[in-house]
């Protein structure tokens, strides 16, 4: 398999500063020679140029410097596709804007798996902070932000010149992990009912193997042919990935996460599937808050797991 690393070194749309070493933490982590390990073929086009950061984080006012990393964001992996699986490294979440826009503009079809603690599906109407990393979600589905004034206006030009039309179908989202709903998020939710939404509570009564046989039979009946899996390390539990910005209690354990990647590789490379990963995000990797990089190493590690790597060789193989 051949798969393209992209780095964002950008951390304007979240409360805290730091997701910007997200990258070098994770290139230094050795995401690159695991994934040279499993045999595949590994093109890294480094970082974006650095790009002026607001002097505090979060809340709308970073948008003037949001709005051109999404832009590259999506036209460099834009390029690397269909050729090989793009994979962008954050970062905050809201660059997700560019980098599934990218993959929405070669596959109209395409869906994305959400494993996160958080629904990321605010506008600037409903999010109680109004910082971008927790809208990607809305974004691409080109919600309408229902503000008037500058926030319209900004969140429309998010939606005008980043996300193509018609945007991301809202039967072709599934989230897994959810664990810190805003009430705006609850409702938004709550109206997708043909969306894939497993919350952390049904993670623990129903566990990981149902739970994928579940995301497969989603993914079967939208007849979905492109996946993006988009990856934030808060879903898991703080005590495996202490090193992010808005950490919750009670996430996933390094075993489920590493089951769950295992289940989707499975699914991924079996002889017979018409499901192909088109990309992935990896982000909000934190080393100003992390502990020895434990963090990184957390990440890196799951996305090894995601493109093949096991105990033992599978059987028949």
């Amino acid at each position: 398999m051949k798969i393209t690393l992209l780095g964002a070194p950008f951390d304007g749309c979240g409360p805290k500063f730091g997701s910007r070493l997200g990258p070098a933490a994770v290139r230094f982590a050795g995401l690159q020679n695991q994934l040279a390990n499993l045999g595949h073929e590994v093109h890294d086009l480094g970082d974006l140029d650095p790009k002026p950061t607001p002097k505090t984080p979060g809340h709308l006012n970073v948008f003037e410097g949001a709005l051109p990393v999404y832009r590259e964001i999506k036209t460099q992996l834009r390029a690397a596709m269909p050729n090989s699986v793009a994979m962008m490294i954050g970062g905050d979440h809201s660059l997700s804007i560019g980098s599934i826009s990218a993959a929405l503009e070669r596959y109209p079809d395409l869906a994305v798996l959400w494993i996160d603690a958080h629904g990321d599906i605010n506008t600037p109407a409903t999010s109680p902070s109004s910082n971008l990393h927790g809208m990607p979600v809305a974004a691409l589905l080109r919600d309408p932000s229902g503000v008037s004034g500058i926030q319209d206006e900004q969140w429309n030009q998010i939606l005008t010149e980043i996300v193509p039309t018609p945007g991301l179908q809202p039967n072709r989202i599934g989230w897994i992990g959810l664990r810190d709903l805003d009430s705006g998020e609850q409702d938004r939710l709550l109206s997708l009912p043909e969306a894939f939404i497993k919350t952390m509570m049904e993670v623990d009564i129903e566990g990981i193997p149902v739970i994928a046989q579940q995301v497969f039979a989603w993914l079967d009946s939208i007849q979905a042919r492109h996946l993006w899996i988009s990856f934030d390390v808060d879903v898991f539990d703080p005590v495996f990935a202490p090193g992010t910005g808005t950490m919750v209690r009670g996430g996933l354990t390094y075993r489920e996460g590493h089951l769950l990647a295992e289940l989707l590789s499975s699914r991924l490379r079996a002889e017979k599937t018409d499901l192909q990963l088109v990309g992935l995000d990896l982000v909000e990797v934190n080393p100003s808050i992390d502990q020895n990089n434990v963090t990184a190493i957390t990440g890196s590690e799951w996305v090894a797991s995601l493109f093949g790597k096991r105990i033992l060789p599978e059987r028949g193989s």
